[in-house]
């Protein structure tokens, strides 16, 4: 039963398509297990670039079989516009499956996301503003909608009158906003009622009895750990799980059924958003970084904010997920540097710590501390072995592995689908 699980370790952007795309013709199920259209994958395949949101990456494989569980928070506008963007591209989108209990973003989430975090002025979080926070609380709340819904409209009705009971008081009286029509909310929701029901399933259901039939099956974080809702730099974080802990909650297994467990992490770092950023560059480097590396975000289209490789938030990320192997992506654009700065400790108030500080202002004062590797100017993105590097790229790669805290099982070298090094375990010996 090889259930995968392939996450991000920094602040997401990490290239966890790419990953996925990698194990390519091995998987049979393709699961999104947390997040919604506020995170996004983009893959090369032959030349040709897809971006995903809400569809898992597996999508791009012919014969997987995608699936959004239940711990995903849908805007159904948005996914049938990726299913139709996707499909008029030639891509095979028949096979999708969508949890019941997933839960849905409506038009009110989406405003009060919006309105609310211009309300927070200097404080804002940086969220883009899809409602995506606003439907995990009514989730939790327990005054959410649910895909199941659709099919009842008389529930549907009651429960969107229940929640817009509430948060029409807070746009009209707090900010000053127009109130939300209950007719509207439902005739636009249950407009997609019959174009979904072929795709509904119990998910659950289904991955496990794949994972009884020993199918492969791959379970796909968006976002990443930092920027996970308990164990990242809250409150600056995403509104779910994105850690390997999340896809027993957000696909509905059991922690026993996961063998892989593989982290992808870039070959320097990247944020999108407010929080706190240790190695974050504010200079020609961090522009370079962001200009070569294509920083810009797959669903906003937002500059990341470019730093240094941060061995801390690595080593923290390969404890708290349990990981396998790591996949080390994007070393391609630190190409031309003289020498590359490696974060491996943190000086807070004159203290050195080597692994994550335990609070949150302890993390928002920490100044790294560097180590120096040699750079290479060649262009490494036709090399297809670890050999073929450039021995000062090799001593990189060790030099990440040795201090990052799992094993690299890949090293990416470009966009490209075949751009990738699968290094060989024993190469060290």
């Amino acid at each position: 039963m090889p259930a995968i699980v392939v996450l991000g370790t920094q602040w997401g952007d990490e290239g966890k398509g790419k990953a996925t795309d990698l194990l390519g013709s091995s998987i049979d199920y393709c699961v999104r297990y947390q997040g919604g259209n506020n995170a996004g994958h983009t893959i090369v395949v032959n030349g040709e670039k897809f971006a995903t949101h809400l569809l898992p990456s597996g999508v791009l494989t012919p014969g997987c079989t995608p699936i959004i569980a239940n711990g995903v928070v849908i805007d159904l506008a948005a996914l049938f516009r990726e299913v139709d963007g996707l499909r008029d591209r030639g891509v095979d989108t028949s096979r999708l499956l969508v949890s019941a209990d997933a839960h849905l973003i409506t038009t009110y989430h989406v405003t009060l996301d919006k309105v609310t975090e211009r309300f927070l002025g200097k404080n804002q979080i940086g969220t883009t503003g899809r409602g995506i926070g606003p439907a995990y609380a009514d989730k939790i709340n327990r005054m959410g909608v649910r895909v199941a819904d659709l099919f009842d409209e008389k529930i549907l009705e009651q429960k969107v009158e229940a929640a817009l009971e509430q948060k029409n008081h807070l746009l009209v009286k707090v900010y000053n906003r127009r109130a939300i029509e209950v007719p509207a909310v439902c005739e636009e929701l249950v407009g997609y009622a019959d174009r979904l029901r072929p795709m509904v399933a119990d998910t659950s259901r289904v991955i496990n009895s794949a994972l009884d039939e020993d199918k492969t099956v791959l379970f796909e974080s968006a976002q990443a750990t930092m920027l996970d809702v308990d164990h990242g730099t809250y409150p600056f974080v995403t509104s779910s799980n994105p850690i390997a802990g999340g896809v027993c909650a957000g696909a509905g297994i059991g922690p026993k059924r996961i063998d892989r467990i593989i982290g992808v992490v870039k070959a320097y770092t990247t944020r999108v958003g407010s929080g706190p950023f240790p190695t974050e560059l504010l200079d020609q480097d961090g522009e370079r970084l962001r200009e070569v590396g294509a920083e810009f975000g797959t669903t906003t289209g937002r500059p990341r904010r470019c730093g240094w490789y941060d061995a801390v938030i690595t080593r923290y990320a390969a404890r708290l997920n349990g990981l396998t192997e790591l996949f080390l992506t994007k070393l391609d654009v630190l190409g031309g540097w003289d020498r590359i700065p490696v974060c491996v400790g943190y000086e807070i108030d004159g203290v050195r710590h080597d692994e994550m500080p335990m609070t949150q202002s302890e993390f928002h004062h920490a100044v790294p501390v560097y180590e120096f590797f040699e750079g290479w100017g060649e262009d490494i993105s036709a090399c297809r072995t670890f050999e073929e590097l450039p021995k000062a790229a090799q001593g990189y790669v060790q030099a990440l592995e040795e201090m990052s805290g799992a094993p690299f099982w890949a090293v990416g070298v470009g966009p490209g689908r075949e751009q990738t090094i699968v290094l060989d375990p024993g190469r060290a010996n």
